[in-house]
């Protein structure tokens, strides 16, 4: 060894100098957040987040509570003499051809809207996630027929396939919520079918699914009380987003005249009123569309907030 370098003096700096201790610190008594616990927290401090979901509580509480927003009865009323009229004391937006408060109308349509969207996604996930769950966790031919069968329905575009559903004698002749409903139901549920496929897939073969099934926990309970619970994340994700493309799959059948009835009020049946006056009163077709996109605008980035804090690719560290 260098006689100059055993001589040379190494400096040390004292352990309270150095941020080691500080950086490795760990905080003992804060508990370790789960999946769910950690999405909140991220989604509370989501500008887009709190938004919409401000957006959509005000949408709901109007489809629940139309009273509440306006004194204006939506069908009585109705004056030829108020034909296409402009705004009035009591009447912001003005009249419809029919004589009728267009802003007492987009109010109470709002609820028959909103309905078939919460009933047809709620109905699609519980449909397409049992058949979804049950393909991707038991696989074979349950899976390879699960997976036919949802090829049939995905094949046909969702608009395409309930305009010839709703043409049939039997959904023609009985045009209500529960026929509309239905028949989105109906080509609806192979994309939540899917992707709880995938997600059951990506879980059933976890460390802890197979620690449960070797203390004893049969596969049906396996699959209730581990792989589904940890397989619901992209499920919300695609549901939140599906219910604004339903409320706008109304809207388009009642527009075409095969959706709900015209003693439904909806913004679907309200657009299609106002194109005999488009030209004269354009209002009266602008009010509910501007309602039908600012709640399918809301879905649409609630559902984008909730992917960003459920996935965790996309969490900021």
């Amino acid at each position: 060894m260098n006689k100059d370098t055993a001589n040379t003096e190494h400096y040390v700096a004292p352990l309270e100098e150095t941020p080691l201790a500080e950086t490795d610190s760990v905080k003992e008594e804060t508990k370790a957040l789960s999946l769910w616990g950690e999405a909140w927290r991220n989604l509370r401090t989501q500008p887009l987040f709190i938004i919409s979901a401000l957006l959509i509580l005000l949408i709901l509480t109007v489809a629940a509570f139309p009273g509440l927003f306006t004194s204006a009865s939506p069908d009585e009323g109705c004056l030829l003499a108020n034909s296409d009229g402009g705004p009035a004391p009591g009447h912001p937006l003005g009249y419809t051809f029919q004589g009728c408060d267009v802003y007492a109308r987009v109010i109470y349509g709002t609820r028959a809207s909103v309905l078939v969207g919460l009933l047809t996604t709620i109905a699609v996930v519980i449909i397409g996630g049992i058949l979804g769950a049950l393909a991707g966790y038991y696989g074979g031919w349950l899976d390879a027929i699960l997976a036919r069968l949802g090829d049939i329905f995905f094949a046909l575009p969702l608009i395409l396939g309930a305009i010839i559903i709703m043409q049939l004698p039997a959904f023609r002749e009985n045009r209500t919520t529960v026929t509309v409903v239905f028949t989105l139901l109906i080509f609806g549920w192979p994309q939540v079918a899917r992707i709880t496929r995938g997600a059951v897939i990506s879980v059933r073969n976890a460390d802890f699914v197979v620690a449960s099934r070797s203390l004893g926990v049969s596969k049906f309970s396996a699959l209730m009380k581990h792989v589904i619970p940890n397989s619901l994340a992209p499920v919300i994700v695609i549901a939140t987003i599906s219910l604004g493309t339903f409320i706008v799959a109304e809207a388009t059948l009642s527009f075409l005249g095969i959706g709900l009835p015209p003693s439904i009020m909806s913004w679907g049946n309200d657009i299609s009123a106002a194109q005999t006056s488009l030209r004269s009163n354009p209002s009266t077709l602008l009010w509910p569309a501007a309602a039908l996109s600012i709640t399918v605008l809301s879905f649409i980035m609630l559902g984008d907030a909730v992917r960003d804090a459920l996935d965790p690719k996309a969490r900021k560290r």
